[in-house]
Order: structure tokens, then C-alpha cells, then sequence
């Protein structure tokens, strides 16, 4: 089924001096046993492969002052965001490169996760269009940004190799009897406050409820609305209560630094938490449909 944020997307030009970043570590090594490197090498696509302790953001800013043109990434979606917001802030369409473990981004995009190198295409023969773009205290990100039990969750030394796992141990150990909820306070579109909320999830448009496993799980990418699902904490002989509902903005509130997880990379973050959406604010270039 075609992402219905595909319908209306422009052929474009081949960039000229294009770069790829390639987290050869990331989803177990998909974009090694794919040859991503090798192929966009063979592409005339400039490749940067990252180390160990190299700074992402550092290597992105040394491409675009030496005249990149567009800029891609194979990873996860901590580092696809990462590039996406300096092709966003710089103008340059950007290509996502499927080659992490849940790929969550890409499959909203409509790619295959299972064939890294086939997304190269957008490089040659692609086309192009604007997605949104939602933003955190200044920092944007693809996907959601996590709070409560997940933000607690991906700060933990296993959270990336046993997702399901950890979060249960991390929500035994929050709603346990000598476990503690984080404070967050919030509003809803309803004028209810949520204090000491479970979960927060706030994402760059909304994710369709109704039918979480599906191949590309947000409808639009170009709504402009964040997405914002909250469960509060359960009070005893009932279910626990939430709401979900979509928004331009939103702001949470915390007595001091707030554990979250943006697009998947554990983070802190300084209390108030302002949440808005930054319409068509990214360049996206995807290989065409009919592309071989």
C-alpha cells in the first residue's frame, strides 16, 4: 500500500555531491551485510563510515560546509534524526537509508527494510517531497518522543538488544511498591491535567491506534498535528485511564530534569517541556515507486 503522503511527490534532479553516513554497527550490522557502502560507492556517492567515538553531528556540519548537496544516512532512527534536522536547517533533501533494528521511520516512508541498498535509488532516480518535522526544546526529531516508564526504559544498559524485556522491568520496578512514578504534569485537549502519567507518548504526527503493526503506522507525515497519547497511572479496581488526542503544541511540566527517549537515544531534558510541530519542514527524497 502506498504511504498517502507519497501522493503529489516531485521528480527531482540527481544531486551532484551527495553524502552518505553509514553506522556500520547499527541493526546488527544491516547496512554491512547489505554492502550499502560498496553500493553507493559504486553509485559516485560520497560515503562517510562511522567510528566508534566519532562526533555525527560534527561529521554532518563538515560535509555541508564542503558543498554536500543532499544528504542521507544508513542507521537507526537516533541517527537518521540527527542528519535530518541538518538537511532540514540547511535546506538539502534528505534520503533515509533502512539500516537499523525497528527501521520505524523508513516503513512510514513506505522503504523496505529488508533491501538497505535498493533505498540508494532516491539518489539517482527519485523523487521528492516535504514531511513534518516535530521539535522538543529546540531539538526536532522523526518519530516520539518517549516519557515516564519508556523515558526510564531507554536509559537502561539492555533496552536496545531486549526492548520488550526491559521496558516490563522497568515499569515492575516504577509501579512497584518502592518504585517511584516520574512527576509530569499536563493538560489535555480537554482541559483534564495528567499528573504523574505512565507513559507520555508525543509524536511527529499522529500514529493510527487502531492498526499498531501495520507496514507504515502514521498515515501522514505532513498533517502538521503532533500526536500525543498519555495513561496515567492505575488506580486500583479499574482500567487505567488516558487519552490520546493531536495537537500544534504542547508543554509538560517536571519539578527538575525529565528522563526521555527521542527517536530511541536516551536523553535529559530541562523541565518545561515544550513540544510543537514544525510543518513541512524536511526535504525527504525517496526512490520512485517504479524504480528498478
Amino acid at each position: 500500500m502506498t504511504p498517502p503522503w507519497r501522493t503529489g511527490l516531485e521528480a527531482a534532479d540527481p544531486p551532484r555531491t551527495p553524502v552518505l553516513f553509514v553506522n556500520p554497527r547499527s541493526g546488527g550490522g544491516a547496512a554491512a551485510r547489505a554492502r550499502v557502502a560498496e553500493c553507493a560507492r559504486e553509485r559516485g556517492i560520497e560515503v562517510v563510515e562511522l567510528g566508534g567515538d566519532q562526533d555525527l553531528r560534527g561529521l554532518v556540519d563538515q560535509a555541508v560546509a564542503g558543498g554536500a548537496d543532499a544528504l542521507g544516512m544508513a542507521g537507526g532512527d537516533g541517527s537518521l534524526a540527527v542528519v535530518a534536522a541538518a538537511a532540514s536547517a540547511h535546506e538539502l533533501p534528505f534520503i533515509c537509508v533502512p539500516a537499523g533494528t525497528r527501521n520505524h521511520f523508513a516503513r512510514d516512508l513506505g522503504l523496505d527494510p529488508g533491501d538497505p541498498a535498493g533505498a540508494l535509488r532516491a539518489f539517482g532516480d527519485g523523487v521528492e517531497g516535504r514531511i513534518d518535522l516535530g521539535e522538543v526544546n529546540g531539538r526536532p526529531f522523526l518519530n516520539l518522543v518517549s516519557l515516564g516508564v519508556y523515558g526510564e526504559a531507554v536509559r537502561r544498559s539492555g533496552y536496545r538488544d531486549e526492548k520488550a524485556r526491559t521496558l516490563l522491568e522497568t515499569a515492575h520496578a516504577v509501579l512497584g511498591p518502592s518504585g517511584a512514578v516520574p512527576e509530569l504534569n499536563l493538560v489535555d485537549d480537554l482541559g483534564a491535567r495528567h499528573a504523574h502519567p505512565v507513559i507520555v507518548l508525543v509524536s511527529n504526527n499522529p500514529y493510527a491506534l487502531e492498526r499498531p503493526l501495520a507496514r507504515g503506522a502514521r498515515p501522514k507525515l505532513d498533517g502538521g498535528r503532533l500526536g500525543i497519547i498519555v495513561i496515567d497511572a492505575p488506580p486500583r479496581h479499574r482500567r487505567p485511564p488516558g487519552r490520546a488526542w493531536n495537537a500544534r503544541s504542547l508543554e509538560v511540566d517536571a519539578p527538575s530534569t525529565v528522563h526521555a527517549g527521542v527517536d530511541g537515544e536516551a536523553m535529559e531534558l530541562a523541565p518545561p517541556l515544550r513540544f510543537s510541530i514544525r510543518p513541512r519542514a524536511l526535504r525527504v527524497r525517496v526512490p520512485r515507486l517504479d524504480s528498478a
